[in-house]
């Protein structure tokens, strides 16, 4: 019996999973990890990328002070989980050929994880921005409100229940 099999009441063997090595399954990991992270690595690419060049129109000069703040704040958080999501990359090329996929994976994943707590405080911050500039109605922080929370239910609640649900042990 593997660990991907399981006994069942008669004692007979029930396969359960992949008949994978750690080694497979590190490299099946990272594949899946890999096309995971060049998805939210466009998305914060494309936003940072917009957000440096706000500095440079002549409406940043009339943004608020808290605006302002709210600016770079936003623009630091794009920054910080450019570099969450990129370093997945960096720590497969300095690390490869080292035999240490299955750890490597592990990092990996925990990168990519805090990118994601990046990219939502990035997008949360921007839109905060973007609606406070185009009004100054007292619904945007009910609204940003609302975004977070659904982006909090898609990235994080569905995946958590879903693993709660259907994980057996």
């Amino acid at each position: 019996m593997t660990d991907s099999d399981t006994a069942d009441d008669n004692g007979s063997v029930r396969r359960r999973g992949r008949n994978e090595s750690e080694e497979e399954r590190a490299d099946r990991m990272w594949t899946e990890l890999i096309q995971e992270v060049r998805v939210a690595q466009m998305g914060v690419q494309i936003l940072f990328a917009f957000l440096l060049t706000v500095v440079f129109t002549p409406k940043y000069d009339d943004l608020s002070d808290t605006d302002q703040t709210i600016y770079l704040v936003t623009v630091v958080l794009g920054a910080v989980t450019t570099g969450a999501l990129i370093g997945p990359v960096s720590l497969h090329r300095i690390v490869s050929g080292r035999r240490v996929k299955p750890q490597a994976v592990r990092w990996a994943s925990r990168l990519t994880l805090l990118g994601l707590v990046l990219l939502l405080a990035t997008m949360t911050a921007s839109l905060l921005l973007i609606l406070r500039v185009a009004t100054n109605d007292g619904f945007v922080p009910y609204l940003v409100t609302g975004v977070v929370v659904w982006y909090l239910l898609c990235w994080f609640g569905i995946p958590l229940w879903t693993r709660h649900r259907y994980t057996s042990r």
